[in-house]
């Protein structure tokens, strides 16, 4: 639609702004007529303008002058410079500074001011459109990004409390002894099981189970800094691998822990064999116990089930007793 398209004439010569402003009209274009390049400015920075026809050679500010600033503010905004014949190297300059076409004055033929408004009129509109669809297409891209992101999150989370997941802590877990090796140094595993969580589930049903497992995990996040990870390992049981830590500052989160759970108030933890929810945990440390994953694993589970044996709400170091 022509009407949407909002044309600005510059030009110092109301006869040449009257034909101009009369061919544009009858095209269905809506126009504005500016005396001098600083009206024309002036004009710009209170409306938008598709198109700007100004002549090259007027008092106080040229054609070429207005066509730099036009540029440079309005990037979009497309220019016709008028010029006469004897001026074709000037109109040819103006086209190397971003014209987009130019028209020779007096204007023998009144058909070609409206061929190229038209023309450049249709440059704005696939500009437009262009850019339109280049929003489409970045908005598309967030959504696919969030997208993939939620994948990624559903292929490493465990979906009832949101922690990593088994799979995820064995590759990581991989990852981690590697760099260990290379940068020579230690890190621990602190494997953890509820206890006697199969009577809690008799008693509240599955669901207070499951809020149970989330309370836990939400503990869990809060005890570890940025660089350690926890995951659900199966079940009631997980695992915290805590970078660059040793076996003794290991026992002191873990112990740390078992407080924090013992103390909590947990729905329905006066119905527990003691009165209270407890957790049994088992530590191994890598160089120390193990220099592989399955030894890793291994060492830290048989503590735990150690701290089980030995009466539960308990920490085991792997081969140190308590």
């Amino acid at each position: 639609m022509a009407e949407d398209m909002q044309i600005l004439v510059v030009d110092d010569e109301n006869s040449v702004r009257t034909v101009l402003t009369q061919v544009l009209q009858e095209d269905g274009f809506a126009v504005t007529e500016a005396v001098n390049g600083r009206q024309a400015l002036e004009f710009m920075e209170k409306q938008t303008f598709s198109l700007v026809i100004t002549d090259i050679v007027m008092p106080k500010m040229t054609g070429l002058e207005v066509l730099a600033k036009i540029k440079r503010r309005y990037p979009e905004t497309q220019v016709i410079i008028i010029t006469s014949h004897a001026s074709l190297e000037t109109a040819i300059a103006a086209l190397k500074h971003g014209a987009y076409d130019y028209l020779f004055k007096p204007f023998n033929d009144l058909d070609l001011i409206s061929a190229a408004a038209n023309r450049a009129v249709e440059k704005v509109r696939l500009i437009a459109k262009n850019k339109d669809l280049l929003e489409k297409l970045k908005k598309k891209n967030k959504e696919l990004e969030k997208v993939n992101t939620t994948l990624k999150n559903l292929a490493c989370r465990d979906g009832l409390t949101g922690l990593f997941n088994h799979r995820y802590f064995q590759e990581y877990l991989i990852f981690e002894i590697y760099r260990s090796k290379r940068n020579k140094e230690t890190f621990s595993l602190v494997f953890l099981d509820l206890d006697f969580f199969k009577h809690y589930n008799d008693t509240h049903g599955q669901l207070e189970g499951d809020k149970l497992l989330r309370s836990l995990a939400a503990i869990l996040k809060k005890s570890i800094r940025k660089s350690d990870v926890v995951a659900r390992y199966g079940g009631e049981e997980f695992v915290l691998l805590l970078q660059s830590t040793p076996k003794a500052n290991a026992r002191i989160v873990g112990e740390k822990i078992r407080r924090n759970v013992e103390s909590y108030p947990f729905k329905g933890r006066e119905t527990q064999p003691r009165g209270k929810v407890t957790i049994s945990i088992g530590i191994s440390n890598f160089p120390e116990d193990g220099a592989d994953r399955s030894s890793l694993i291994q060492c830290a589970d048989e503590a735990m089930y150690q701290a089980k044996d030995s009466g539960r709400n308990k920490v085991y170091l792997w081969a140190a007793g308590q």
